[in-house]
């Protein structure tokens, strides 16, 4: 059965690959690190059977954006500067990928950003897509960016919501 876990020093970070050196770098170097000092969260999928091997993975952290960068729909609606939930990374092993394991953790994410939202005040899941490629697979879910800022995406609470209640 998978599951989801906060990483911890049971994890073996230095076994995951997703082909991406930064992804691989900030596992393995930096994410245990950022837990520690408050600056982020990186959850791991794993498997009860093998409970250290990490599947994949996503981060999470708040942020402010300015409002300009917002879909015009969003953007009026909204004062200068909004806060919201960053996923920071997502990122799948080779062993795993186009098995819709990014999915699961999108999900995931998207679930955590409800709760934080309930206990914060954000207006929505925002994520900077490393190139078109990656844009496109966030588009599947609703994510928007502007012509100003493509690759700084957007989902809406209310969009949230209604994903995670489908």
């Amino acid at each position: 059965m998978k599951r989801i876990e906060l990483l911890s020093k049971e994890h073996n970070r230095e076994g995951f690959d997703c082909g991406e050196i930064a992804l691989n770098q900030f596992l393995q170097r930096t994410a245990r690190q950022h837990i520690q000092k408050g600056l982020s969260r990186t959850f791991v999928l794993v498997d009860s059977e093998q409970p250290s091997v990490i599947i994949g993975f996503f981060t999470l952290t708040l942020c402010e954006v300015q409002v300009e960068s917002l879909p015009p729909r969003w953007a009026k609606k909204y004062p200068a500067i909004v806060p919201g939930v960053k996923l920071a990374r997502l990122a799948v092993s080779n062993d795993h990928q186009k098995q819709g394991i990014g999915s699961i953790l999108l999900v995931e994410a998207m679930k955590k950003a409800l709760v934080i939202a309930e206990n914060a005040g954000v207006i929505g899941l925002f994520v900077d897509a490393k190139s078109n490629e990656v844009k496109g697979y966030y588009e599947r879910f609703g994510f928007e960016g502007t012509k100003e800022h493509p690759l700084l995406l957007f989902l809406p609470l209310s969009s949230v919501k209604g994903l995670i209640d489908a």
